[in-house]
């Protein structure tokens, strides 16, 4: 069955995973960057619209391939949208041997505590009906930790393993993402209490399922990699979360089994007005530095 070669293919093969999805309030800067202004659109739509034609623009790339990408998160619209004709989960995974993963959280409360717990998310159930119709492996959630206070780091692991569980119950794959900015004041202080609270969760979690786990990078190499080894957990992976690739593929590189899960860094050098071999070569370029940090380590 797919899933079987999905989990296969997620637990034992060289690579990263692609984070395609970027959402309402990340869409029009993401969009700038490619070199498409404000100016181009004037509704949801039509921004949405443009995001799926890059977005179809960087999976349909030579390089873009499950030889170096293991999986792809995909926003909302972007799984209910087509690769030509195609469903966009079943283009990757019959087209390309990508594992497609679907964002299902809906943004952020306001800060509290030092973090930023998910937003209630209305609509889980059929959600996710949908996205197993559609031959998604699994799911991500995202919330955010900015200072190094327990409560406030605990109160957000606690809520990422509570939907994990609801996830793992519908037979998919959670991605748990506490991330912590990178400008936080006191970073390797609030990645040791994440690293503690997480080690925890996972010690306690009922059935036998496994879990992802997407951080920062941390600023103390390898803290990680006893959750890495943790059999309830199939693969710890790194954002971005700001740094330009060079330097988040060289603080990859130090953390032993931790893979890339970018997005900004993934593609950073591409632009709406390259020609199709500019645009492929860039993301080729950017693939082969990405797959190499998360697969040889310094």
């Amino acid at each position: 069955m797919p899933v079987e070669q999905m989990r296969k293919n997620m637990s034992e093969n060289a690579g990263f995973i692609a984070a395609l999805d970027q959402s309402g309030g990340s869409t029009p800067g993401a969009l700038r960057h490619y070199g498409i202004p404000d100016s181009a659109y004037s509704t949801d739509a039509q921004m949405f619209a443009l995001m799926h034609e890059m977005r179809v623009r960087v999976i349909t790339a030579p390089a873009f391939t499950g030889k170096s990408i293991l999986a792809a998160i995909l926003f909302e619209q972007t799984m209910n949208g087509l690769v030509k004709d195609t469903p966009v989960p079943t283009y990757l995974w019959k087209e390309k041997g990508v594992v497609p993963f679907l964002k299902v959280d809906k943004g952020l409360e306001a800060e509290a505590g030092g973090v930023q717990m998910m937003k209630p998310i209305p609509n889980l159930e059929p959600l996710l009906d949908q996205a197993i119709s559609k031959g998604i492996y699994g799911t991500k959630a995202r919330s955010v930790i900015r200072l190094a206070e327990r409560e406030g780091v605990a109160a957000i692991v606690k809520q990422q393993f509570a939907l994990a569980e609801q996830i793992a119950a519908r037979g998919l794959v959670p991605i748990m993402e506490p991330e912590v900015l990178i400008k936080s004041p006191d970073k390797a202080g609030a990645e040791a209490l994440l690293h503690d609270e997480l080690h925890r969760g996972l010690d306690a979690l009922p059935g036998d399922y496994q879990v992802m786990i997407k951080v920062s990078i941390p600023e103390k190499a390898d803290l990680y990699l006893d959750l890495i080894r943790h059999p309830r957990v199939q693969r710890v992976v790194a954002l971005s979360g700001g740094y330009p690739r060079d330097e988040a593929c060289q603080r990859l590189a130090k953390n032993h089994g931790m893979i890339a899960s970018f997005s900004r860094a993934l593609l950073e050098d591409l632009r709406y007005t390259m020609t199709d071999a500019e645009f492929d070569a860039a993301l080729a370029k950017s693939i082969e530095q990405i797959f190499k940090a998360s697969t040889q380590k310094a």
